[in-house]
């Protein structure tokens, strides 16, 4: 007789993969890693000017905006501008913007034990009545994220008054583009593009729609991305110029946008200085410091260390530990694994020779 339908395996499914410049998407991203520039050493040059020159009210919003206030300006498709989809913004009733965000908060938390069914929400009354209520289920729905309480206060009294809201979103957005990003843009737009266009030449037919993810970001990718890529029915790669080593996101209804570090793909031929220049001072930039040299060094000594190990042995603060950690592993010098919870490291020799050998080509290029 016939397999019984349970005892046949089903292929990965495999989604449509696509590159693009995305200048809505990219320019938004630009943002949140200026908001999150505390958090992350190693990205671009803009993103590092931009948060030691600009004045600590505008870096302040960009904060309450593009942290706090996140999931309610969140894209959930492209858009032609960056400042289209500011329009589109302004054109939406305050409230919307509300429940937008309210929507995504309202989500059930993680169970307290393993195994356990995740908690139900909250009623959404009771958060908009209480600030306190309102952090208190950030902190249950995002245990192991860094919550900035005084920022989540200050969202909380803006959805509280949603024209306040929608003006402050408004306002900052258009005043970053104009005094900030539209000059930027333009200066990085052709690396962008020249990186689409050196991409959309490789050949991913043969690989799962995970394997194309870690061919193109050149990163190994966690349990939680593996889980957002495998379910995604399209993939659209985004080159940016400020997201330094690291991978960034945008989840659509069906869509995910992965956006990586704007470069040539391994082995490509010819392209711009501009570009190849781009990637080494990523990759050189995670060995201009003397904390992650001394990182390099003690793992040269040991097969592997876990995290508190280098914490304890360098005389490092978890912060300074874990933002170093963060670029050495993002950069791929380190290769990170979970180990009975804690996160524990070894170096990555060859990524350390390719990149000196990334390094020799561009310096003998004619």
């Amino acid at each position: 007789m016939p397999p019984h339908e349970s005892d046949l395996l089903l292929a990965p499914r495999k989604a449509s993969i696509s590159f693009a410049v995305e200048p809505a998407l990219n320019n938004i991203h630009s943002l949140i890693m200026l908001s999150q520039e505390k958090y992350h050493s190693g990205l671009g040059e803009w993103v590092t000017h931009m948060a030691a020159t600009l004045a600590p009210e505008r870096l302040h919003i960009n904060r309450l905006v593009f942290e706090g206030l996140y999931s309610a300006i969140l894209p959930e498709r492209s858009w032609p501008s960056f400042l289209a989809y500011v329009d589109y913004l302004a054109a939406q009733p305050p409230e919307a913007l509300r429940d937008r965000l309210m929507r995504a908060v309202l989500r059930p938390c993680p169970p307290e034990t393993p195994g356990a069914a995740p908690l139900p929400p909250p009623d959404p009354a009771v958060l908009l009545a209480s600030a306190e209520a309102y952090v208190a289920h950030l902190w249950n729905m995002y245990p192991d994220a860094d919550i900035d309480e005084p920022i989540e206060i200050e969202t909380h009294s803006l959805l509280k008054n949603p024209p306040a809201m929608h003006e402050l979103i408004i306002s900052h957005m258009r005043t970053m583009w104009h005094e900030a990003l539209a000059t930027e843009w333009q200066r990085v737009l052709p690396m962008v593009q020249e990186s689409v266009s050196a991409f959309q030449q490789l050949d991913l037919g043969g690989l799962s729609t995970l394997e194309a993810a870690r061919t193109v970001t050149g990163q190994d990718l966690s349990e939680k991305w593996e889980q957002a890529v495998t379910q995604a029915g399209r993939v659209v790669f985004v080159p940016s110029a400020h997201i330094g080593p690291y991978v960034g996101k945008f989840k659509g209804e069906k869509t995910l946008w992965m956006l990586f570090g704007a470069r040539l793909p391994a082995g490509a031929q010819g392209g711009s200085s501009a570009l190849s220049r781009s990637d080494l001072l990523v990759r050189l930039g995670a060995l201009t410091d003397d904390t992650r040299l001394l990182i390099l060094g003690l793992l040269s000594q040991h097969e592997e260390l876990c995290a508190q190990d280098i914490i304890a042995r360098l005389d490092l603060s978890q912060l300074a530990a874990s933002r170093h950690l963060r670029q050495l592993s993002a950069t791929g010098y380190l290769i990170e694994r979970r180990r009975d919870g804690a996160k524990c490291y070894s170096l990555n020799r060859d990524r350390i020779d390719d990149t000196f050998r990334a390094l020799g080509h561009y310096l003998t290029k004619p």
